[in-house]
Order: structure tokens, then sequence, then C-alpha cells
């Protein structure tokens, strides 16, 4: 019988999880806001957005591309289909710039898949538009550490099962890393799997969710680095 060590594949999410994702949605949002300035007050703009956000997720999933067709929407909708040619050309450059902007890697993500790398089957799973993950992962140079990539429409229990079945030995001996409680823990630990913590400063409000502190594979990271010691405690 084939010996299955406790621990043979880790998953990691991307955005703000391996490099910066949401600051630059928030800017954009600042910038949204001054467009439209003459027509909404901003706290407004926002929660109308997010409305729009959560409405079009099922058509146009997680990115910047369905955020930049729900910006247009909302400033369509904000002045009851008034909004200037120059407004919405705005917004259309603001997207543009977003899936322009240089990746930064999040601090200590380097050196820690490095240590990782070769011991592990590492895959990165992740939410968003194909091309703009494609890109940045490129851009990010972090791709040798990889043995698989899985970009996903959605993240639930049922992802994780396959993508673990399919790259590692199944759920109870993979983990999960990520700053959505809503996206990478609850699901993965619902899998079977680990689920690993590691919150960033900012989070879309709409990947919030509970702490599973009962959860006995749940874990709760300061920072990146401290997952090298956590990983050595499993399968010691």
């Amino acid at each position: 019988m084939r010996y299955v060590k406790p621990l043979s594949a880790i998953g990691f999410d991307a955005d703000d999880t391996l490099w910066q994702n949401e600051q630059f949605f928030r800017l954009t949002e600042e910038r949204f806001a001054s467009f439209l300035a003459d027509y909404a007050e901003k706290e407004h703009l926002t929660q109308r957005l997010l409305e729009a956000e959560r409405r079009n997720l099922q058509l146009y999933g997680f990115g910047i591309k369905g955020f930049t067709l729900s910006m247009i929407e909302t400033a369509i909708e904000v002045t009851e289909g008034r909004a200037p040619a120059h407004v919405i050309q705005k917004i259309l450059d603001a997207g543009r710039e977003m899936l322009n902007h240089p990746v930064e890697t999040l601090p200590e993500v380097r050196e820690t898949l490095e240590r990782l790398a070769g011991s592990y089957r590492m895959i990165m799973i992740t939410k968003g538009d194909l091309f703009d993950q494609e890109r940045k992962l490129a851009q990010s140079g972090l791709g040798e550490f990889f043995d698989a990539v899985e970009i996903v429409s959605n993240k639930d229990a049922a992802t994780y099962e396959r993508v673990f079945a399919r790259y590692g030995d199944g759920p109870a001996h993979a983990m999960m890393v990520g700053n959505s409680l809503k996206s990478d823990i609850v699901p993965a630990i619902a899998a079977g799997s680990w689920g690993i913590y590691i919150p960033h400063d900012l989070t879309w409000a709409l990947e919030h969710a509970e702490e599973p502190i009962g959860a006995p594979r749940f874990r709760r990271l300061g920072r990146i680095s401290e997952l090298i010691d956590l990983v050595s405690e499993i399968v010691s």
C-alpha cells in the first residue's frame, strides 16, 4: 500500500495573499466617486456600486472587467441615464489602468514559497478573469514555485475536493492558504482540508465571513512566513 503523507498538497490564493489587489479596487472606487461627485454622495455611490457588483457576480464573475462594467451600470443608474460620455470614458480608462498596473508581491511570499516548493505539490487556486490572473502570475515571477494553477469561477467545497484530488492525495491531505474566510478558508475546511487564514488589511465586503474558530483544522497566522513552522508541526 502506498504511504500517503499527512500533508502532500498546499493551495494558495493569489489576490491579497501572494500580491496586492484590493487596494487598487479601493483607489479606483475613490476615483469613481470623484467622477460622479455632481450626482451623488460618495457613501451612496459606494453602496450602489456594491449592490451592482453583487447582482452581477453571476453574469460577469470576479475581477476588474466585471468591476468596470458594474461602475458603468452604477453611473447610468445614479444619473438616471444621463451619465455624460466623458464620465463613461473616465471609468473605462480607470479599469484599463487597473489591468495594466504592475504586480506588487506581498512581503515574505517569495521566500516562503521557495522553502515549501519541492517538498509539497504547490497549487495556486484563484478566482478572477483568466487573462488578468495569468498576467499577474507571469509578472510576479512566482510561477516557478507552482506545480499547477487553477483559475476558477467560484471557490466552494466541491472546488477544493476536485482540485486536491487532481493534484494531491485528496483534501484530507491538503491545506488551503488565503486571506478570504468566505472563499479560501470555510469551504476548504468543509471539504476536509486545513484552512490557513492570513488576514489582509483590506478585504472586499462580499468576501466577509465568520472565523470557524471551533474547527480543528483552522489556523490564523499573522504573516505568511509563519506557514513554514505550521507545516512542520502538521507533518511531524
